[in-house]
Protein backbone atom coordinates (compact mmCIF):
# COMPACT_ATOMS: atom_id res chain seq x y z
CA UNK A 1 0.00 0.00 0.00
CA UNK A 2 1.43 3.33 -1.36
CA UNK A 3 0.60 7.38 -0.25
CA UNK A 4 -1.05 6.82 -3.67
CA UNK A 5 -3.99 4.70 -2.78
CA UNK A 6 -4.46 7.55 -0.12
CA UNK A 7 -4.88 9.84 -2.69
CA UNK A 8 -8.92 8.95 -3.92
CA UNK A 9 -10.32 8.72 -0.45
CA UNK A 10 -8.96 11.87 0.72
CA UNK A 11 -10.09 13.79 -2.99
CA UNK A 12 -13.78 12.05 -2.12
CA UNK A 13 -13.57 14.09 1.65
CA UNK A 14 -12.02 16.95 0.09
CA UNK A 15 -15.05 17.30 -2.72
CA UNK A 16 -17.64 16.27 0.17
CA UNK A 17 -16.85 19.52 1.69
CA UNK A 18 -17.85 21.81 -1.50
CA UNK A 19 -14.22 22.26 -3.03
CA UNK A 20 -12.40 21.29 -5.97
CA UNK A 21 -9.55 19.04 -5.75
CA UNK A 22 -6.76 17.71 -7.91
CA UNK A 23 -3.27 15.75 -7.23
CA UNK A 24 0.15 17.20 -7.03
CA UNK A 25 0.03 20.89 -7.69
CA UNK A 26 3.42 22.89 -7.30
CA UNK A 27 5.00 19.97 -4.80
CA UNK A 28 1.48 19.50 -2.98
CA UNK A 29 0.23 15.68 -2.85
CA UNK A 30 -3.49 17.34 -3.06
CA UNK A 31 -4.80 21.04 -3.72
CA UNK A 32 -7.90 22.01 -3.38
CA UNK A 33 -10.12 25.29 -4.26
CA UNK A 34 -13.44 26.47 -3.39
CA UNK A 35 -15.25 28.56 -6.13
CA UNK A 36 -15.60 31.73 -3.95
CA UNK A 37 -14.69 35.08 -5.21
CA UNK A 38 -11.54 35.04 -3.72
CA UNK A 39 -10.80 31.22 -3.68
CA UNK A 40 -9.53 29.27 -0.58
CA UNK A 41 -6.62 27.09 -0.97
CA UNK A 42 -6.58 23.90 0.72
CA UNK A 43 -3.60 21.90 0.46
CA UNK A 44 -3.35 17.99 2.28
CA UNK A 45 -0.05 15.80 2.76
CA UNK A 46 -0.03 12.37 2.79
CA UNK A 47 2.11 9.86 4.10
CA UNK A 48 1.79 6.00 5.21
CA UNK A 49 2.33 7.15 8.84
CA UNK A 50 2.15 10.38 11.09
CA UNK A 51 6.08 11.67 11.20
CA UNK A 52 8.22 14.46 11.84
CA UNK A 53 8.73 14.64 8.02
CA UNK A 54 5.01 15.55 7.11
CA UNK A 55 4.47 17.37 10.25
CA UNK A 56 7.39 19.84 8.58
CA UNK A 57 5.50 19.69 5.23
CA UNK A 58 2.57 20.85 6.38
CA UNK A 59 4.90 24.05 8.04
CA UNK A 60 6.76 24.46 4.64
CA UNK A 61 2.73 24.72 3.25
CA UNK A 62 0.78 26.61 5.52
CA UNK A 63 2.36 30.50 4.17
CA UNK A 64 1.09 29.68 0.74
CA UNK A 65 -2.40 28.35 1.67
CA UNK A 66 -5.85 28.87 3.82
CA UNK A 67 -5.94 25.61 5.23
CA UNK A 68 -3.70 22.41 5.88
CA UNK A 69 -4.61 19.04 6.46
CA UNK A 70 -2.26 16.00 6.49
CA UNK A 71 -3.55 12.41 6.00
CA UNK A 72 -2.02 8.97 6.81
CA UNK A 73 -3.33 5.46 6.61
CA UNK A 74 -4.94 4.37 9.71
CA UNK A 75 -3.12 2.04 12.18
CA UNK A 76 -3.79 -1.52 12.97
CA UNK A 77 -6.28 -1.25 16.15
CA UNK A 78 -5.75 2.28 16.45
CA UNK A 79 -2.31 2.12 17.58
CA UNK A 80 -0.35 5.24 15.39
CA UNK A 81 1.26 8.15 16.39
CA UNK A 82 -1.77 9.50 14.54
CA UNK A 83 -3.79 8.21 17.72
CA UNK A 84 -0.96 9.83 20.16
CA UNK A 85 -2.78 12.68 22.20
CA UNK A 86 0.72 14.76 21.70
CA UNK A 87 0.59 14.50 17.76
CA UNK A 88 -3.25 15.80 17.87
CA UNK A 89 -2.08 18.73 20.44
CA UNK A 90 0.72 19.74 17.50
CA UNK A 91 -1.70 19.24 15.05
CA UNK A 92 -4.09 21.79 17.05
CA UNK A 93 -1.19 24.29 18.17
CA UNK A 94 0.01 24.43 14.27
CA UNK A 95 -3.79 24.44 13.36
CA UNK A 96 -3.50 21.60 11.19
CA UNK A 97 -5.99 19.20 10.43
CA UNK A 98 -5.34 15.26 10.63
CA UNK A 99 -7.28 12.51 8.71
CA UNK A 100 -7.06 9.24 8.66
CA UNK A 101 -7.73 6.69 5.64
CA UNK A 102 -8.47 3.19 6.37
CA UNK A 103 -8.27 0.53 3.68
CA UNK A 104 -12.00 0.55 3.06
CA UNK A 105 -11.72 4.48 1.59
CA UNK A 106 -13.29 5.56 4.58
CA UNK A 107 -11.66 8.49 5.96
CA UNK A 108 -12.26 10.09 9.51
CA UNK A 109 -11.29 13.54 10.67
CA UNK A 110 -9.25 13.11 13.74
CA UNK A 111 -8.39 16.68 14.32
CA UNK A 112 -10.25 19.78 12.72
CA UNK A 113 -8.14 22.32 10.88
CA UNK A 114 -8.75 24.91 13.65
CA UNK A 115 -5.66 27.02 15.50
CA UNK A 116 -6.00 26.59 19.42
CA UNK A 117 -4.36 27.53 22.91
CA UNK A 118 -4.13 24.82 25.39
CA UNK A 119 -5.38 25.91 28.58
CA UNK A 120 -2.50 26.45 30.90
CA UNK A 121 -2.00 23.76 33.85
CA UNK A 122 -1.06 26.16 36.44
CA UNK A 123 -0.82 22.84 38.96
CA UNK A 124 1.75 21.41 36.85
CA UNK A 125 3.75 24.64 36.41
CA UNK A 126 3.70 24.99 40.18
CA UNK A 127 5.33 21.90 40.61
CA UNK A 128 7.77 22.34 38.02
CA UNK A 129 8.84 25.70 39.71
CA UNK A 130 8.71 24.32 43.40
CA UNK A 131 11.10 21.40 42.22
CA UNK A 132 13.22 23.62 40.52
CA UNK A 133 13.68 26.31 43.33
CA UNK A 134 13.95 22.75 46.05
CA UNK A 135 16.63 21.05 44.01
CA UNK A 136 20.10 21.83 46.01
CA UNK A 137 22.37 22.70 42.88
CA UNK A 138 22.34 21.14 39.24
CA UNK A 139 21.75 17.28 40.43
CA UNK A 140 20.71 15.88 37.38
CA UNK A 141 22.33 15.73 33.20
CA UNK A 142 19.60 16.29 31.26
CA UNK A 143 18.42 13.35 28.98
CA UNK A 144 19.44 11.15 32.09
CA UNK A 145 17.25 7.81 31.75
CA UNK A 146 19.47 4.94 33.15
CA UNK A 147 20.01 6.18 37.00
CA UNK A 148 17.37 7.82 39.33
CA UNK A 149 16.99 11.25 39.39
CA UNK A 150 18.05 13.15 42.06
CA UNK A 151 15.31 15.05 42.99
CA UNK A 152 14.37 17.56 45.68
CA UNK A 153 13.04 15.23 47.83
CA UNK A 154 15.75 12.59 47.29
CA UNK A 155 18.30 15.25 48.42
CA UNK A 156 15.91 15.67 51.09
CA UNK A 157 15.80 11.88 51.79
CA UNK A 158 19.38 11.76 51.86
CA UNK A 159 20.19 14.56 54.28
CA UNK A 160 17.80 12.90 56.91
CA UNK A 161 19.83 9.20 56.27
CA UNK A 162 23.16 11.43 56.43
CA UNK A 163 22.66 12.55 59.93
CA UNK A 164 21.16 9.84 61.11
CA UNK A 165 24.05 7.15 59.96
CA UNK A 166 25.61 7.68 63.55
CA UNK A 167 22.83 6.89 65.99
CA UNK A 168 18.78 6.55 65.40
CA UNK A 169 17.00 10.14 65.71
CA UNK A 170 13.35 11.37 66.73
CA UNK A 171 11.76 13.16 63.25
CA UNK A 172 11.46 15.90 65.83
CA UNK A 173 15.04 16.33 66.24
CA UNK A 174 16.36 16.06 62.84
CA UNK A 175 13.07 18.51 61.78
CA UNK A 176 15.29 21.86 63.09
CA UNK A 177 17.74 21.44 60.44
CA UNK A 178 15.11 19.38 57.74
CA UNK A 179 12.19 20.75 58.73
CA UNK A 180 10.32 17.97 55.68
CA UNK A 181 12.00 14.65 57.98
CA UNK A 182 8.89 13.93 59.64
CA UNK A 183 6.99 13.31 56.41
CA UNK A 184 10.35 11.57 54.48
CA UNK A 185 10.66 9.19 57.59
CA UNK A 186 6.96 8.22 58.17
CA UNK A 187 6.45 8.02 54.58
CA UNK A 188 9.55 6.26 53.86
CA UNK A 189 9.44 6.00 49.85
CA UNK A 190 12.57 4.54 49.46
CA UNK A 191 12.83 2.42 52.35
CA UNK A 192 15.75 3.47 53.82
CA UNK A 193 14.11 4.43 57.25
CA UNK A 194 12.62 1.81 60.10
CA UNK A 195 11.01 2.40 63.44
CA UNK A 196 13.63 1.07 66.64
CA UNK A 197 11.11 2.19 68.74
CA UNK A 198 8.83 4.19 69.64
CA UNK A 199 8.96 8.08 68.00
CA UNK A 200 12.54 6.69 67.17
CA UNK A 201 13.83 6.20 63.93
CA UNK A 202 17.18 4.23 62.07
CA UNK A 203 18.63 3.16 59.07
CA UNK A 204 18.30 0.07 57.03
CA UNK A 205 20.58 -1.86 54.89
CA UNK A 206 18.91 -0.28 52.28
CA UNK A 207 19.35 3.38 53.67
CA UNK A 208 22.97 2.73 54.20
CA UNK A 209 23.48 1.58 50.77
CA UNK A 210 21.92 4.61 49.54
CA UNK A 211 24.65 6.93 51.59
CA UNK A 212 27.42 4.78 49.70
CA UNK A 213 25.52 4.92 46.23
CA UNK A 214 24.70 8.55 46.14
CA UNK A 215 28.35 10.34 48.50
CA UNK A 216 28.84 12.94 45.97
CA UNK A 217 24.88 14.01 46.87
CA UNK A 218 25.56 14.25 50.68
CA UNK A 219 25.78 18.01 52.63
CA UNK A 220 29.11 18.81 52.70
CA UNK A 221 28.29 19.52 56.94
CA UNK A 222 26.07 17.00 58.36
CA UNK A 223 24.03 19.04 60.84
CA UNK A 224 24.22 17.18 64.84
CA UNK A 225 21.45 16.05 66.28
CA UNK A 226 20.24 18.08 69.18
CA UNK A 227 17.98 15.81 71.18
CA UNK A 228 14.66 18.26 72.17
CA UNK A 229 13.35 17.50 75.52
Amino acid sequence: MAETSLYQPVKAFLESLGLEAKGEICGCDVVALDQGERAALVVCELKMAFTLELVLQAVDRSAACDEVWLAVRASARGRGRENDSRAKKLCRLCGFGLLSVFANGRVEVIVEPVQWKPRPDNKRRSRIVDEFRKRRGDTAIGGSTRRPLMTAYRQQALACAAAMSITPARPRDLKIAHPDAPKILQNNVYGWFERVERGVYGLTDAGRAALALWADHLPAQIPSISASS
